[in-house]
């Protein structure tokens, strides 16, 4: 395409990030390209040239096509796009929904207790949690260190909130 057949407000395919998509022409730019508008994600982008732009996909840009040519259809208005749900809400999700999703080790740790119904350690916790296959380590070397640590984080941020009491050296219980 070539630059003076380009018209603030067409819609085109362009590339973008090496794919191909709707942009809407917003406005020309001072340093000589285009901003423009991707109509799948409605965010910004800029077109530095005009190689970037394939082909009219339609709109207000009738004078681009030929008199012989048939005009290209109207592109689908996008739907929103969706919020994204962050990690947390998406786990609180699964574990609501036990659709066996990943379960964190805290949560696999307060299960083992409960199932367990005597105070643990963390080596024993760890093993309890993967015969039962709550929860599988992720290549890690020390995962009762890191249980211990969470728990023990766990108990000074929430107090008696917390699910786990510590009963002794090493040692912990589930909260009744």
């Amino acid at each position: 395409m070539k630059k003076n057949e380009v018209q603030i407000g067409g819609v085109y395919s362009a590339k973008v990030s090496d794919k191909l998509v709707e942009v809407r022409i917003d406005a020309e730019n001072r340093h000589g390209g285009w901003d423009a508008t991707n109509l799948a994600t409605n965010k910004k982008a800029r077109i530095k040239s005009a190689q970037r732009l394939r082909a009219v996909v339609g709109g207000t840009t009738t004078e681009a096509a030929t008199p012989a040519e048939p005009e290209a259809p109207a592109p689908e208005t996008p739907a929103a796009p969706k919020a994204k749900k962050t990690r947390k809400a998406k786990q609180a999700d699964a574990a609501a929904d036990g659709n066996g999703k990943k379960v964190s080790c805290l949560d696999a740790a307060a299960r083992v207790l409960a199932e367990a119904g005597e105070p643990l350690n963390a080596k024993q916790m760890i093993e309890a949690i993967t015969t039962k296959g709550y929860w599988t380590s992720p290549a890690g070397k020390t995962p009762h260190a890191t249980l211990y640590s969470a728990i023990l984080r766990e108990i000074n941020v929430k107090g008696n909130d917390a699910r786990f009491q510590k009963t002794e050296r090493g040692k912990f219980a589930a909260r009744a």
